[in-house]
């Protein structure tokens, strides 16, 4: 069966996800800035709760994390250890009772970290920052039994097969917990299907198709033999993207998303599959439940 995704934040619902800049909370004396990144972490495992609910209350598998739910939290100044806030012990209990809450009503809970994230990088001081950063999504990935944790292949540096290769040395890096919820998406810019299929085939990661981004940087494949082969590398439920360009798509930067999803720009060859579909549209939660709606008319 297949199942729509919302990613990290809600157009009209009052439900918020709550950040601080690292300026405003470096001013804090130390104590004060415990108890400020404690309240956000804990209104957020709040706001997470909500977001579940509101999913599996409105026909919405699945729900996209965002990087910063707990806020700060590599941020090389102020950056920090749960455990060590006050409260600490009760922030990691909410969040696990998310997870269990999620499992309870079937939705699904994915990361999708922000575009900084380069273990393709030639700089050993921006991979580091990027491994340091999976390893807090997959620390909070496993108390709140989110399955994957999605990155882009990063820069080609004007020689692709060498920067994958540097992708590849960065990997065995990573802790078991990040490691096995790690997949690769295509890009528009850099990264094609045709690019990290073969990786991640070599590598045992799963590969998320994005349908918009192959349309704006094609490679040959067609949409429907990228769908297959990405199909073939997972081992659990596959995860895919779709998003519609904001103008038309022969009209200017088509890699612009859309507030809603054109219907025709939902792969036929999708339909009836046992994927989850994470909606990228502006209009988040109403771009999903008109999305919905159409798709019902199938």
């Amino acid at each position: 069966m297949l199942k729509l995704g919302l990613c990290c934040k809600f157009e009209k619902e009052p439900i918020k996800f709550l950040t601080a800049t690292a300026l405003h909370v470096l001013k804090l004396k130390p104590a004060e800035r415990k108890e400020k990144l404690a309240g956000l972490c804990l209104a957020n495992a709040g706001a997470l709760a909500a977001a579940i609910k509101y999913c599996a209350a409105n026909g919405i598998g699945s729900f996209r994390v965002n990087s910063q739910v707990l806020p700060l939290k590599t941020h090389p100044a102020a950056g920090y250890a749960v455990e060590d806030l006050p409260g600490g012990a009760g922030i990691i209990k909410a969040f696990k009772n998310c997870g269990a809450l999620a499992r309870k009503l079937g939705i699904r809970l994915t990361f999708h970290p922000d575009q900084f994230i380069l273990l393709s990088s030639e700089d050993e001081a921006i991979t580091a920052a990027s491994i340091k950063e999976l390893e807090y999504q997959a620390e909070v990935a496993g108390w709140i039994g989110a399955d994957v944790i999605n990155i882009h292949g990063g820069g080609g540096y004007g020689n692709k097969p060498a920067a994958l290769l540097r992708v590849g040395a960065a990997l065995k890096r990573l802790s078991r917990a990040a490691r096995s919820r790690l997949a690769f998406e295509n890009d528009d810019r850099v990264y094609t299907p045709a690019d990290l299929l073969p990786f991640c085939r070599a590598h045992g990661v799963p590969f998320v198709y994005d349908a918009h981004h192959h349309r704006c940087l094609p490679d040959g494949l067609s949409v429907e033999e990228a769908t297959r082969q990405a199909l073939e590398t997972w081992n659990r439920r596959p995860l895919f993207h779709l998003s519609s360009p904001k103008l038309e798509w022969k009209g200017p930067k088509p890699q612009l998303h859309h507030d809603y999803i054109d219907i025709k720009d939902f792969p036929a060859c999708w339909l009836g599959l046992d994927i989850t579909v994470e909606v990228e549209a502006k209009a988040k939660e109403l771009a999903i439940k008109r999305l919905l709606e159409q798709l019902g008319s199938y």
